[in-house]
């Protein structure tokens, strides 16, 4: 199969040297790859270090001082400083005095050799790689869960004689664990200057790549699994991308990206075609789906599939067949054999022994020391908990416990204490104990069920944490750290497991894991004992069945709500058994997690199958004694107590019948010997799903398709006149066609992207500049109190302290309210604090780990105030409302038709209900970060990674007490931000910039993840009640509604939210009576703001689920009833608003034809029909996404356009880039403008001082600000430039004189080659006035939307319902997007909103401390890392995901016929949702016979879904007097 060509050797002084090059292992002692170390040289240049340091070849890189002092931004002052006679606060164990222990770090980066003395053990890779320059890997969350900062470590397998390749975790890796390795970054596999590698192309020209602060970590990912496995197939890869998320892209570019580096199955290898045919095609259309032409008006039809692109984009060499063009891996190290390590700070000592002995004498001389493997979980301790970790012994180099192997009897497997869980994983997989003999490719050995333990582990481990955790982490380590949730430690159980513990003093001794686990996180370890290894027992009959069981919310990387394994050894009845002539239990073993504060076995069950017969109602039994082994109180920490009932004998049945089908496949297959034996139990058909598990069954196959026409010609706004913008193009515009509008194009910072070389704020620079300060935010630990003292005495004494600032601290001239509509915030709190999080002050030190060390001894003293509200119906309990209270009615009065609706008991139904839908994170990869640079007289300038700059700029010039023209707010790019860094952000500048203007020093704040996801707010949570009525044919008549939202403790735009939401509430229906009104909550949580969608998703979503209800009620096709009631052109809204250009209906008529509705509902009954425990789900969902600010003077856009003397174009704009592609289109808009290819059109950063005053990049309406602002300047310029080009044409008699003739003339005959443009959106086009005075009717309020961006989705799903999973097995979405300017970042923005929305809506679950979660502080968000919260990954990507953007549709009031696409699609993964409540609702019909509609809220959390597919075990869990039927999980809403 096809992988990946990789030209890599030793560096030299230039660069990468991109020829194939071998160097053997007698090299080993040469230099040569010593040509300099990657520390840079502004870290690293003269007197920066004590050591030596060269860029000349032949020169090795060797610092003598402690490296690090564990911070990340370190300055090279800093290191200068540090005292490299530093010495441990512990003391020394008695083996230190015969082990010579080396202080000499050794490692390889990026090819050079890199020699470190007296490293500071706190240190983490990531921070080093960060110091020294190699931003391209990024701190996504400093935990492992995001995967942003994998970067592959390699290093020699002395058994294969190869090296091995691993990805890893940099935010955990400690650097003094990377002795011998060899570390690769995004920066090593390729570059823009140096050539670019063909993964990190092909991601870029694929569209992989959006915001792109994901991007190289992604790479790195799969860039390891190429190199350590080159003939890679499709599925590997599929298999293998569990440690990396993307919040933009939706996965499915990335995916097909890295399937056409693979070989199409079936096809015996890729590769290019070495020119065979004359000339090489295979290096030709190197770019975007289809070539599209570059100019005329036929317009391009593109259908793109994953199959074609994979057949038609293969053309790398697979790697095995030809090494030469491996990356060589240093023979230096390949011969280096371990050495004993110690390395220390003030405070931590890090041993590496290479003995056991070594190993056992330093436990006994620090009993306290922690052992770790990969630093997956003292790693998090350590920067999340703040725990001491004075002395650390990593026993990674001590041979008996890196060891797996068949213990002597032959019965067991023994896993070394130090054998990590990849390498476990590798045993199992590939047969290293031989149980499996095969020939030709068929198992042919009659052992293969000696096994099944084995496969049970592998099972979970490929659902175990990460690809990333898993290369790292050990068995040992898990089973120490004694987690209550822990996938292995039940499987141990299960099995048998037992543990051997070594100590210097008391030798070996063996405990079985059954009696390991002694309380919560406490184990029969005594403080000097290790563990030395863990015997797995082998299976000791063929009828001995395992399975591992595991429910999370998510199923990639996610820790478990309940998790198990189930064993049984079943034998032929005895004669003696009455009545039986079957199979009974021999014995069983079984081991739960999540189920009580240990890891558990199940005694009483065990006990009672012993000796039963092996049936169904055996089983059934066997779960009402399993409820006695496992009690859950109602109030257990970690919550869910009624879901985690229902799972373990949910679980049980499902392996009651996968072992039934286990013992019938493996009795038919080993006939004649059964024949004999018993027959095994019948499992009637449509039962037999129920042994299907996503744990044991592999990752779905992904594909898409992706259908549009690249128009070339069309209406819109080309022509501007800003007194009139809504004119139509002339005729010879039309005629010109569209030129670089309308092509796919890559993202144009995808390939800096790729590489690793776009900067984002937290780069800005790396390494740090002199006098760089660090600032870490002082927050309250409280939901509501009073302040009564702020004490930083302590923190000041510190070293490396500078400053702690508070509000008393803002000079005279300067504020402290703030606020995005109303000032109702206070930059620093005052007097009381209103949120857990909120800001007191902000300390700056020299040290990023001197600011957060210093911010924790600041002494706060509260005074605790009350009530405390956390949720929306506390706050409707106490009347806790904003002022904001808004209502839209239209139609006949409300009550009046609902009142004869409800009399009419023949003509009309009514419903009532509620609807709650669920808060979520923004979960930009690139937390807020800001970066303030002083200047001159007071100046600032501020680079921040915010959406809005100019409000970023005036709030940091009014804390500081500065004018605005004293401080330039700059923004490059951001790493995502979806409404997140609208106006959470600035607050987060303002701290910055007043530290900066007091101390005259630059200052960086970068908030760590769980800060920011605690502090910055979130979506808002929703809560509606309702009335509606209906005719009995299914026409809408009236619906009346209250909405809720949770606003926090300030405004913020929780007042624009809901107002957007009460203009969606109608969705695509046309209520004739209609009453909306909308209120918003305060609560003590921070300030929920603006996310993709801004309360549309949340009133669309309540709509259709009134939609929903009121179809029940008829007993009609909810289908059916959405399409009865659409708008019709030139229809009114209930707000006022007429349609036109109405494409809803036909959307939804192409959704039902390209998803194939009518035939797959079919099917979707005939498969639930067959199918008892998994059902399936459809449902077709419209959209109707209104695009403009509802507030009028936010519709305004500026640009300024350069033209240079070269002909090239500099652009500058007031919109900022998150991954969007605003950049990309508006430098088509431009190049289409002046006949230019799109590369010579330039954007730079965002900046104030080049346009002033702009909106912010919200709203999705950019493109359309500052798309048409950037036309009408380069309109201004062309119309300067007509007469010289007619003059230059006249005296040349040519009809076309080259562009950069008509520039340079046109220097020369002074004329400006610059312009300034500006947009506004017509007045009658936006704006709605809810104060109106005098106004008779909404239309009179005005128009809130320019238009509407449209679309249909369809979606189908299957449940498992006996555990909850749901996964999408299709989704087809079609919508009008206009006439295109770049159908590829369309695309893209459909399939990545798409995904989001479904984590909203599924996955994406926000739990806050309230009366309903008492387990977690009031006031506190639980939920507020990767590790607890949970959005879609690569695994929860639409199995076939297909997206249609519809053609001949136009949009004229916008810039070349487009239409505005960020936000509309998020809404479609409702069809998901309503699906999941489809296929819910067709087994609690089989099941309960519960017809009718049922309560169904946000998010569909696997809980919910297990729980409303209420069943025995369901009704069975519940508390006394609660009715299975009408049970609610809780949620935080």
């Amino acid at each position: 199969m096809a992988a990946l060509t990789l030209h890599m050797s030793a560096r030299r002084s230039g660069g990468w040297d991109r020829r194939p090059k071998r160097i053997s292992a007698s090299s080993s002692s040469s230099r040569r790859q010593d040509s300099s170390c990657s520390i840079m040289p502004a870290a690293c240049g003269k007197g920066a270090m004590n050591g030596t340091h060269a860029t000349g070849n032949g020169t090795t890189c060797t610092h003598t001082n402690n490296i690090g002092n564990g911070v990340l931004h370190a300055s090279p002052s800093t290191c200068e400083n540090v005292n490299p006679s530093a010495t441990s606060t512990t003391g020394s164990s008695s083996d230190s005095d015969s082990v010579q222990w080396d202080s000499t770090l050794l490692f390889y980066l990026n090819g050079l050799r890199c020699s470190l003395t007296n490293v500071y053990p706190e240190m983490t890779l990531l921070q080093y790689l960060r110091l020294r320059g190699l931003t391209g890997t990024k701190l996504g969350c400093g935990e492992g869960g995001c995967g942003a900062c994998t970067v592959m470590v390699s290093s020699w397998d002395s058994v294969s004689g190869k090296p091995r390749h691993l990805s890893v975790n940099a935010c955990l890796a400690p650097l003094a664990s990377m002795d011998g390795c060899a570390i690769t970054t995004v920066e090593g596999i390729g570059s823009m200057r140096e050539g670019v590698h063909p993964l990190q192309r092909r991601i870029a020209e694929l569209h992989g790549s959006q915001c792109g602060y994901c991007t190289p970590g992604i790479i790195m990912a799969m860039y390891t699994l190429f190199r350590a496995h080159p003939e890679a197939s499709a599925a590997f890869i599929e298999e293998n991308m569990d440690g990396n998320l993307c919040r933009c892209t939706g996965y499915r570019p990335l995916l097909d990206a890295a399937k056409t580096l693979v070989a199409p199955a079936g096809r015996a290898g890729g590769g290019c075609c070495r020119g065979t045919g004359g000339g090489c095609p295979c290096k030709e259309g190197e770019g975007s789906d289809l070539p599209v032409p570059h100019e005329g008006k036929t317009d391009v039809h593109v259908h793109a599939t994953t199959e074609g692109r994979a057949a038609d984009l293969t053309r790398y060499p697979s790697l095995a067949s030809d090494p030469t063009t491996e990356p060589i891996f240093p023979p230096e190290l390949a011969l280096a054999l371990p050495r004993p390590l110690r390395f220390a700070s003030p405070k931590m000592t890090w041993y590496r022994p290479t003995t056991l002995s070594s190993l056992l004498s330093l436990k006994a001389s620090f009993p306290h020391a922690r052992l770790i493997a990969g630093n997956t979980e003292v790693g998090i301790e350590t920067k999340f908990k703040h725990v001491p970790t004075p002395v650390v012994l990593t026993p990674l180099a001590v041979p008996e416990l890196c060891s797996i192997s068949l213990t002597h009897d032959g019965k067991g497997i023994a896993v070394g204490g130090a054998v990590t869980l990849a390498r476990l994983e590798h045993f199992i997989t590939h047969d290293e104990a031989g149980f499996k003999s095969t020939e030709g490719g068929k198992e042919v050995g009659r052992d293969g069920w000696k096994a099944r333990g084995l496969e049970a582990l592998h099972a979970q481990l490929r659902w175990f944490a990460s690809n990333q955790i898993r290369n790292v982490a050990s068995l040992a380590g898990n089973l120490a750290t004694a987690s209550p949730i822990s996938d292995m430690n039940p499987a141990l159980i299960s099995l048998g497991a037992t543990v051997s513990l070594a100590s210097l003093k008391g030798g070996e001794r063996e405990v079985p894991v059954r009696e390991f686990f002694k309380g919560y996180r406490k184990v029969e370890l005594k403080e000097e004992e290790v563990i030395k290894s863990i015997t797995l027992p082998l299976p000791t009959s063929p009828f001995e069945f395992i399975a591992p069981f595991k429910q999370a919310r998510r199923r990639e990387d996610d820790i478990s709500i309940v998790t198990a394994c189930l064993r049984v050894r079943l034998a032929p009845a005895p004669p003696s058994l009455p009545g039986s002539s079957g199979w009974v239990v021999e014995e069983a073993g079984f081991g739960f997690g999540g189920m009580a504060p240990t890891t558990v076995a199940a005694p009483k069950t065990e006990a009672f199958l012993i000796g039963k017969p092996w049936t169904q109602e055996t089983i059934l039994l066997a779960g009402n004694i399993l409820r006695e082994d496992l009690p859950l109180p109602a109030t257990v920490p970690g919550g869910q107590p009624e879901y985690r009932r229902t799972l373990p004998p949910s679980f049980l049945l499902k392996f009651f019948i996968k072992a039934t089908l286990e013992l019938e496949t493996y009795l038919a297959l080993s006939m004649p010997f059964s024949a004999s034996l018993p027959p095994a139990p019948i499992i009637p058909p449509a039962d037999r799903s129920a042994a299907r598990s996503f744990l044991t069954e592999p990752k779905p196959a992904t594909r898409g398709e992706q259908k549009f026409t690249s128009v070339r010609a069309g209406d819109g706004l080309q022509e501007h006149v800003p007194s009139a913008p809504h004119t139509p193009a002339p005729a010879d515009e039309v005629e010109k066609g569209r030129g670089a509008v309308g092509k796919p194009l890559m993202h144009r910072s995808g390939l800096a992207q790729a590489t690793g070389e776009a900067k984002y704020t937290d780069d800005l620079p790396m390494p740090p500049p002199p006098g760089l300060l660090h600032g870490v935010l002082v927050t309250s630990s409280r939901p509501y109190a009073r302040l009564i003292a702020v004490d930083a005495t302590e923190a000041l004494a510190m070293e490396g302290v500078v400053r702690f600032i508070s509000a008393k601290d803002i000079p005279r001239g300067g504020g402290n309210k703030i606020g995005a509509v109303v000032k109702d915030e206070e930059c620093f709190a005052t007097e009381e604090v209103h949120h857990i999080g909120a800001v007191i002050g902000i300390l700056v030190a020299e040290t990023e780990a001197a600011a957060a060390e210093g911010s924790r001894a600041v002494k706060i003293v509260y005074e605790d105030l009350g009530p405390v509200i956390t949720n929306i119906e506390e706050g409707l309990k106490h009347g806790s409302f904003f002022a904001h209270d808004h209502t839209i009615e239209s139609g006949p009065k409300v009550d009046q038709v609902l009142t004869a609706a409800r009399e009419d008991k023949d003509g009309a139904v009514v419903v009532e209900g509620e609807m709650k839908i669920g808060g979520q994170e923004h979960f930009y990869l690139e937390t807020n970060a800001t970066y303030v640079i002083p200047g001159e007289g007071g100046a600032l300038e501020v680079w921040a990674s915010t959406q809005n700059p100019s409000k970023t700029q005036n709030f940091c010039a009014y804390v500081c007490g500065l004018p605005a023209n004293q401080v330039v707010c700059r923004m490059k790019r951001m790493g995502g931000g979806f409404g997140g860094k609208e106006t959470r952000s600035v607050f987060v500048s303002c701290t910055a910039a007043l530290a900066a203007h007091l101390t005259r020093r630059p200052v960086r704040v970068s908030l760590d993840r769980d800060v920011d996801m605690h502090i910055t707010g979130q979506r808002h949570a929703f809560v509606a009640k309702y009335r509606a009525a209906a005719t009995r044919e299914g026409n809408l008549l009236a619906l009346d509604v209250e909405m809720f939202n949770n606003g926090g403790f300030s405004l913020d735009l929780s007042g624009p939210v809901m107002d957007r939401a009460l203009f969606h509430i109608d969705n695509c229906y046309r209520w004739p009576s209609l009453r909306a009104r909308g209120r918003i909550v305060r609560t003590h949580q921070a300030s929920h703001t603006a996310f993709r969608g801004f309360g549309g998703p949340q009133g669309m979503v309540i709509c259709e689920a009134i939609i929903d209800h009121l179809a029940s009620a008829l007993g009609m096709d909810p289908m059916v009833m959405r399409g009865l009631n659409f708008y019709k052109e030139g229809e009114k809204t209930h707000f006022g608003q007429e349609l036109i250009r109405w494409h809803v209906p036909r959307a939804w008529d192409e959704a039902m034809r390209e998803g194939g509705v009518d035939r797959r509902r079919a099917s979707v009954d005939a498969f639930n029909r067959k199918h008892r425990f998994r059902k399936r789900g459809l449902c077709v969902i419209p959209t109707k996404f209104g695009i403009s600010f509802t507030a009028k003077f936010m519709n305004q856009g500026g640009a300024l356009v350069h033209v240079y003397q070269d002909g090239t174009v500099l652009v500058s704009h007031g919109g900022t880039e998150m991954g969007q592609g605003l950049h990309t289109k508006v430098c088509q808009i431009a190049a289409r403008a002046f006949g230019l290819e799109e590369g010579k059109v330039h954007i730079a950063e965002t900046a104030t001082d080049r346009v002033a005053n702009s909106q912010p990049t919200a709203a999705s309406m950019s493109t359309d600000l500052y798309g048409m602002a950037t036309l009408d300047a380069c309109q201004q310029i062309l119309k300067r430039l007509a007469p010289v080009r007619e003059g230059l044409e006249a005296k040349s008699g040519a009809k076309e004189v080259p562009w950069v003739s008509v520039v340079q003339a046109a220097y020369f005959s002074r004329i400006d080659l610059s312009a300034h443009g500006f947009y506004i959106v017509a007045d009658n086009m936006c704006g709605y006035d809810w104060e109106k005075v005098g106004a008779k009717s909404n239309e009179e309020r005005g128009q809130p939307f320019n238009y509407f961006t449209q679309g249909a989705a369809v979606a189908e799903v299957e449940v498992d319902c006996l555990t909850g999973d749901a996964r999408v097995v299709r989704a087809d979405v079609v919508m009008d997007v206009g006439a295109s300017i770049n159908p590829a970042i369309d695309i893209g923005q459909i399939e990545g909103a798409f995904v989001q929305g479904y984590g909203w809506l599924t996955t994406e679950e926000l739990i806050w401390g309230d009366a309903d979660h008492p387990w977690v502080k009031a006031g506190s968000l639980l939920t507020r890392g990767p590790g607890a919260y949970k959005i879609p990954a690569f695994n929860d990507v639409p199995i076939d995901f297909r997206v249609t953007l519809m053609k001949d549709v136009e949009n004229p009031v916008a810039v070349h016929s487009s239409k505005a696409i960020g936000e509309p699609p998020f809404f479609m993964a409702a069809s998901a949702f309503f699906a999941i409540k489809d296929a819910v609702g067709a087994y609690r019909r089989q099941e309960r016979g519960v017809e009718g509609w049922f309560p169904f809220y946000g998010p569909a959390s696997t809980e919910r879904i297990r729980m409303a597919c209420c069943d025995d075990f369901v009704a069975a869990s519940m508390e006394e007097g609660i009715v299975p039927e009408a049970f609610q999980a809780k949620g935080s809403w």
